[in-house]
């Protein structure tokens, strides 16, 4: 009877991992495929061979590049080399990225760049929030852009544990956008969810429009089991009118991995793409 219960036991313990495993890999789209949308003339960016994870465009068209994110279980082409911010002027013709040198006095060996986003103040005093993670630990670097020799001057680390803002606000394993209210007193309340079948990263706003830019994961697991003959593909989707009760989604670019891998950002600039990923290298594309 004792073996009988133990065989019973083991068996539905088994049945609850496979259950497990299968949510688990729903939940990273283990399964997905996509076919290739591509757009027109575009070209890799030469310089940036580690990742574009995040982006931040100004409205002069000057777009801020975070490359060289380690996470763990993540591939990473430089393991050893630190993070670094690119900066490209996308008014230009040719727009090529510039590595941003960073003041003495801050530790460049463990730089980790994760999300960025810029503040612009009434001086148009230009700084740059660097969200860092030093030895997997989190925290916000505080510099100050300087256009006149393309460097950044390192003001101060934030560190909290209520670092988080968020208007839109992706769930990439839900597979979901959700809309967030800000109110005068800085609450956030609910307004609502947009269902997708990606797992969302990064999020960009068009100025302009409104409308939402996110870099995606059609197969999350190629991400984390990292394989050079089945490479994580790449997707970009557009989100329009999303307060609407009938948003508009439109998947705009996705390649399955031989040109760009594990997408991560997408933000515009004046009817041109900048297509970020989280190791691999950065797209920019006319629209």
């Amino acid at each position: 009877m004792g073996k009988l219960l133990a065989v019973a036991l083991v068996g539905i313990a088994a049945a609850l991992a496979a259950e497990r495993l299968l949510a688990f890999r729903n939940r990273f789209n283990a399964s997905r495929e996509v076919a290739p949308v591509s757009l027109p003339n575009c070209r890799l960016i030469k310089g940036i061979e580690a990742g574009s994870e995040d982006i931040d465009i100004l409205p002069n068209g000057l777009a801020f590049i975070s490359s060289g994110l380690k996470y763990p279980g993540l591939k990473s082409f430089a393991p050893d080399k630190p993070g670094e911010i690119f900066l490209m002027d996308l008014t230009e013709d040719n727009p090529r990225a510039v590595e941003l040198r960073i003041s003495r006095g801050f530790d460049l060996a463990s730089f980790n760049p994760h999300g960025i986003s810029t503040y612009i103040d009434r001086d148009d005093t230009v700084y740059l929030f660097v969200v860092n993670h030093p030895h997997q630990k989190s925290m916000v670097e505080l510099f100050k852009f300087v256009e006149d020799d393309n460097s950044l001057v390192h003001l101060k680390t934030i560190q909290h544990d209520l670092l988080t803002r968020y208007v839109y606000i992706a769930d990439a394993l839900d597979h979901n956008v959700h809309v967030m209210e800000k109110h005068a007193n800085w609450s956030l309340t609910h307004v609502k969810t947009l269902q997708l079948d990606t797992l969302v990263d990064n999020l960009s706003i068009d100025p302009h429009t409104g409308d939402i830019w996110a870099g995606c994961h059609p197969n999350g697991m190629k991400l984390f089991y990292y394989d050079p003959e089945n490479l994580p593909a790449s997707e970009v989707l557009r989100i329009q009118h999303i307060l609407s009760e009938q948003p508009v989604v439109t998947r705009v670019y996705s390649d399955n991995g031989s040109v760009l891998q594990g997408s991560s950002v997408a933000s515009i600039y004046d009817g041109k793409l900048l297509i970020g990923t989280v190791f691999h290298r950065a797209l920019y594309c006319d629209l």
